[in-house]
């Protein structure tokens, strides 16, 4: 546990310089809180609005020329996301707005203007959407039987909770959220760290954080095991995935959007949402990290997932007939190509696959970073967003004390891995309890390996020195490996990213019996 100790505080002070990067770049320092209730600017309205039990929520209004006439509009409510200001969505208001929509964004419950402590999804969270909607229809031109919702990241998963418990919801966008919260930063029963600082000192600068939310963050980044059930629990109360049953009833159309290298709420739990969605539903994936997809929009700037989501509501809140319904609903943008292409399914996509065999054994020793990692929360994924630059490693300089490694044989042709990586072995450990992390990587002519994907895995409670099978889903990817390059596979037991349970000393072994040959499986689209 010292190591891992240790770990938790470099991750704290990497996820505040994180929080102050990002804050940076989306304009959410301080000095960036919206104006005053009363005021009024270009058309906007600053109002406060009474949530659950009466909760004051800081909230922006913007309708459409003209209203007044006594016309009904469809009407659009926006949650804003973790730790920022009610102005994030005005840029895309206003576009709303001129386009016949009445939109109502409010700052969630515990962050900067609003009253109440954050309580991340909780009941409150949910009550005061629907809250919110009633004041829409109150107070403003808005047609109850045409009612919206969607958000960035926080606003996003509110929005899903909400059309779960409210009928009038008949439309979402919910870009850059979570549909499992548990599986987002808790996967391989590993948890997210960087994700979990960055969320937590993020909350703590702007806002409110309740007493469970204390609790349950110490408890999460202190990685205490004896407190896993109640973790669990309060974390499925607040996934959308636990309420599909109310909300395919209430069948609300819902469009899904997310980034492949989103750090904190990983692509595979959002696909396998989507899967389980029966109304009409759409999924969207692209290059970049949580929520970086979406923030030029959020100035105002062209934006394919801005552009998406209008098309969306005017399909399903004014009933134009503009194609998005007869488009194939998953839409994936490569990481390497940058272009789009359409599968009828999540399950369509990386129909084929080819297994690249872990033959031998290999032995790791523990608690040392061996340079193969998944990079920094916000900061990696974006700069592969924006310069084609992830995270990077030397493949033949890495340590084989401290990492497996497998390579395939050269591509002879250029191969297009699309889908989930799949990795199955056979682990035994000197110890009960540890962790691994698996990479995958495109490596060229020099040894130069990019990161294609990775994922956390953690075990506790195993005999050791008695094997058993592993079998771990790496992040979901759209990505191209040129002809001539190799994949290899990385395994190790330290990455910044993720929590460490690897005790002091431990050594883990990974084998290939004959009876249960060690593989990774590379999810492919046909040339």
């Amino acid at each position: 546990m010292g190591t891992e100790r240790r770990g938790l505080r470099t991750t704290a002070v990497t996820a505040a310089s994180a929080t102050l990067v990002a804050g940076a770049a989306f304009g959410l320092t301080p000095t960036a809180q919206a104006a005053p209730a009363a005021a009024t600017a270009g058309g906007v309205r600053f109002v406060d609005i009474a949530g659950d039990g009466g909760t004051k929520l800081a909230a922006n209004v913007v309708t459409p020329a003209g209203a007044g006439s006594g016309a009904r509009y469809p009407v659009i409510v926006l949650p804003t996301s973790w730790a920022v200001p009610q102005i994030e969505y005005l840029a895309q208001a206003k576009k709303l707005a001129a386009t016949g929509y009445v939109v109502v964004s409010y700052n969630s419950r515990g962050f900067w203007q609003s009253g109440g402590e954050i309580e991340v999804g909780g009941p409150e969270d949910i009550a005061d959407a629907s809250k919110v909607i009633d004041w829409a229809l109150e107070n403003t031109p808005a047609d109850p039987g045409r009612v919206g919702m969607a958000g960035v990241s926080y606003g996003a998963g509110i929005s899903l909770l909400a059309a779960a418990h409210d009928k009038r919801v008949k439309a979402v966008g919910a870009l850059s959220g979570w549909g499992d919260l548990v599986d987002s930063i808790y996967s391989g029963r590993t948890q997210h760290v960087q994700a979990g600082a960055l969320l937590g000192g993020a909350g703590q600068l702007t806002g409110r954080p309740s007493a469970e939310l204390r609790t349950i963050l110490k408890d999460f980044l202190g990685s205490r095991l004896d407190k896993e059930p109640e973790m669990l629990a309060w974390g499925a109360k607040r996934s959308p995935a636990t309420y599909l049953d109310r909300l395919n009833k209430n069948g609300a159309a819902i469009l899904l959007a997310n980034a492949w290298g989103d750090t904190i709420f990983p692509p595979n739990q959002y696909a396998s949402f989507y899967e389980k969605l029966t109304g009409p539903k759409r999924l969207e994936f692209r290059p970049g990290d949580h929520a970086t997809s979406e923030a030029t929009g959020l100035l105002g700037l062209p934006n394919d997932t801005w552009t998406n989501t209008r098309r969306w509501f005017d399909r399903y809140l004014k009933g134009e007939r503009n194609g998005i319904d007869q488009e194939q609903p998953v839409q994936l943008k490569s990481r390497s190509t940058g272009g789009y292409e359409g599968y009828p399914d999540w399950k369509s996509v990386g129909a084929t696959s080819r297994k690249i065999d872990l033959a031998g054994g290999t032995t790791v020793h523990t608690n040392v970073d061996s340079g193969a990692n998944g990079g920094t929360v916000l900061l990696s994924n974006a700069l592969d967003q924006f310069l084609k630059l992830p995270p990077v490693a030397s493949i033949p300089l890495l340590p084989r004390r401290y990492a497996a490694v497998w390579q395939s044989e050269r591509a002879a042709r250029a191969e297009r891995v699309r889908g989930t990586a799949k990795l199955h072995t056979t682990l035994t450990s000197t110890k009960e309890s540890g962790t691994l992390v698996a990479h995958l990587y495109d490596v060229g002519p020099l040894g130069l390996g990019k990161l294609v994907s990775n994922a956390p895995y953690t075990f506790h409670g195993k005999t050791p020195g008695q094997p058993f099978a592993v079998d771990l889903e790496l992040f979901s990817t759209a990505y191209d490996v040129p002809a001539g390059h190799r994949l290899a596979l990385v395994v190790d037991t330290v990455d910044p990213l993720y929590a460490e349970h690897n005790p002091s000393g431990a050594q883990l072994t990974f084998s290939s019996p004959k009876t249960d040959p060690s593989y990774v499986s590379i999810p492919l689209r046909e040339q």
